[in-house]
């Protein structure tokens, strides 16, 4: 009597496992690998940048310093110094004292009369001296301190970033609406190899025939930075779906040699 001959060896799809850990899909994932890790030290960049682990004491702002000691001519105003209280002396450039318009005094519209400090030789920084309801009585302000020549004094204000130039009217191409050094630059005398401030200064006290700028002390900043954490969570949200991208192509694979392999053996 002959023996039975052996059932064929049934054969099976693939299983998820066995798809993912072949060569081409473990190179996928080395690739996943890295680009996981350069988002997670991009949001760490970020993270480490969230925090100040170093802010500035409360008050720091409303301690007189010497204007030398807090920023150099021609350099920016650090964040953390805007609206510092500083004082220096020089003397007033008598021909260089302007009117800027559109300037708000405890919400009222009016004018500042500014002018040009020299304080070293060849330096200068913007100042904003005082603020009047109407031109008129800038204008006449202004006059009058022109009129003083090139007196010597000492200001305490505090430092403020440039607001930037803005286009002048068609019919008035050197009116100001913006306290801007640079836009003042343009307008003052002897200015030959001049270093110039790129801060201003608001005069704490008003000059005669103005009235004091309403200048209140900078609002103190939180020490975290919410918008840098978000940016660093969503980096690690990245790298998370780097992760994810790998395991979904993966899959998708393995789903579809599955679906010919039961076609086939249909």
């Amino acid at each position: 009597m002959t023996e039975p001959l052996p059932a064929p060896a049934q054969e099976f799809p693939p299983t998820l496992r066995e798809v993912m850990l072949r060569g081409r899909w473990i190179g996928v994932l080395l690739l996943c690998l890295v680009v996981a890790g350069v988002f997670a030290w991009l949001g760490q960049w970020q993270l480490a940048r969230a925090i100040d682990t170093d802010p500035p004491p409360p008050g720091a702002t409303e301690q007189v310093r010497p204007l030398t000691d807090v920023v150099e001519p021609g350099q920016y105003l650090p964040e953390p110094l805007g609206g510092q209280k500083v004082t220096t002396s020089g003397e007033w450039v008598a021909e260089d004292f302007i009117v800027i318009s559109s300037r708000f005094n405890a919400g009222v519209e009016g004018y500042w009369v500014t002018g040009q400090l020299r304080v070293a030789d060849r330096t200068s920084i913007a100042v904003a001296l005082g603020w009047a309801p109407t031109r008129e009585q800038a204008e006449a302000a202004a006059d009058a301190l022109a009129g003083q020549g090139a007196a010597e004094v000492e200001l305490t204000g505090r430092l403020i970033d440039d607001e930037g130039v803005e286009l002048p009217p068609a019919d008035d191409v050197f009116a100001l609406t913006r306290m801007s050094p640079a836009a003042l630059l343009s307008q003052w005398h002897d200015v030959e190899q001049l270093d110039v401030y790129r801060p201003y200064l608001a005069s704490l006290t008003a000059p005669a025939g103005l009235v004091d700028i309403d200048s209140p002390a900078p609002e103190e900043k939180s020490p975290v930075n919410w918008l840098n954490i978000f940016y660093a969570a969503e980096w690690a949200i990245f790298a998370g779906f780097a992760f994810y991208l790998w395991y979904r192509l993966a899959k998708d694979a393995w789903e579809r040699e599955v679906e010919e392999f039961e076609d086939a053996h249909a």
